[in-house]
């Protein structure tokens, strides 16, 4: 079991019940230091003003959609942290809700009602497998790639692609590091 109680969480939920419901989950999860918004400025601040480890955003917020503050946080000149890691949470499961969010930079998408052993799966992924970091002309965010291929023999993916030997992993969440960006 991973340990949570060094992680520093974020919970963006407009809905103060929902936010209550998984402010509670977590702490039973071990971790102490859960912050909330209701809106997204709230939550940039705090982000600004925070070591924050993780956010957990819902996708339907009143002043702007959980989308839009995923592409703020990661592509704002002004970002406080663009490599934070960030677990969309909506009631819409649909593919195109869930390919918007990816192509945001969402780390993890859960679908609302959240169970305790999803959302613990969620949240030990990002603290214990961090993906690299992928910078294109179109996109900034999380490698969208699961798995990778361990027979794949061939030339580099990217042209940036780390020599043989050298450690392409980012360091671990909750020590205030910055991932891996793979650039092309």
């Amino acid at each position: 079991m991973s340990s949570l109680e060094k992680v520093t969480i974020l919970v963006l939920e407009d809905n103060s019940h929902m936010a209550l419901i998984l402010r509670e989950i977590m702490r039973g999860f071990g971790l102490r230091d859960i912050r909330e918004a209701r809106d997204a400025a709230t939550a940039f601040e705090i982000i600004k003003d925070n070591h924050i480890d993780i956010a957990l955003v819902d996708q339907n917020l009143g002043d702007l959609d959980g989308t839009e503050f995923v592409q703020l946080i990661r592509n704002a000149d002004d970002s406080p942290n663009p490599y934070i890691q960030i677990i969309m949470v909506t009631a819409h499961g649909d593919r195109k809700t869930v390919m918007e969010s990816l192509r945001a930079g969402a780390n993890e998408f859960m679908v609302k009602p959240v169970t305790p052993m999803d959302l613990y799966k969620k949240l030990v992924a990002c603290i214990d497998k961090p993906r690299q970091f992928v910078r294109t002309s179109t996109y900034f965010g999380p490698d969208r790639r699961r798995r990778q291929d361990t027979t794949y023999r061939g030339p580099w993916r990217r042209k940036n692609d780390p020599p043989e030997g050298i450690s392409d992993s980012g360091e671990q969440i909750g020590q205030g590091t910055r991932p891996t960006v793979i650039e092309g």
